[in-house]
């Protein structure tokens, strides 16, 4: 675990209508969900606010990439959501791939025994869950960060 930043993370999953949060604990063992913030104009002040909360020492933002690797209608809606949250925040802001994570969230909470319909209030949290921990668990293993950091004066692309 040598080059492994211990502070807690938080993960953040945008969406059109709901964002998801979760956090992991110091050591980076695990990502728990938090919260699914609903997507308005007080989204990013929210999220921050849950940042602060669990005094957070990184946001990690997934960036949703089409499989192929290319930018997706998706994918700039989450850059300007990161830029938002690195513009209005001391914290680092961090932009994941995170190409299969709302798959691995509806496929976990089919094989929990969930519907889709019953489990849309927290897909976005266990979609934030999935990627948050693949940037640990790389994180752990490489001992550099996964993904992008965010500049806060950069402008939204």
């Amino acid at each position: 675990m040598s080059g492994f930043r211990r502070g807690v993370r938080i993960g953040v999953d945008v969406g059109k209508a709901r964002v998801g949060v979760a956090r992991s604990d110091p050591d980076g063992m695990l990502a728990t969900p938090v919260e699914t913030v609903t997507r308005n104009d007080d989204s990013i002040a929210r999220v921050l606010a849950l940042a602060g909360e669990h005094e957070a020492m990184e946001i990690v933002v997934g960036l949703p990439i089409s499989l192929s690797g290319g930018d997706t209608p998706s994918t700039a809606d989450a850059r300007a959501f990161a830029q938002g949250l690195a513009a209005a925040s001391a914290l680092p802001v961090r932009l994941v791939d995170e190409r299969l994570s709302t798959v691995s969230a509806h496929s976990a909470l089919r094989g929990s025994g969930r519907s889709q319909r019953n489990s849309r209030s927290i897909v976005d949290q266990v979609a934030a869950v999935v990627l948050l921990q693949q940037a640990l668990d790389v994180e752990k293993s490489t001992g550099r960060p996964l993904g992008t950091s965010v500049p806060p004066d950069q402008e939204p692309a």
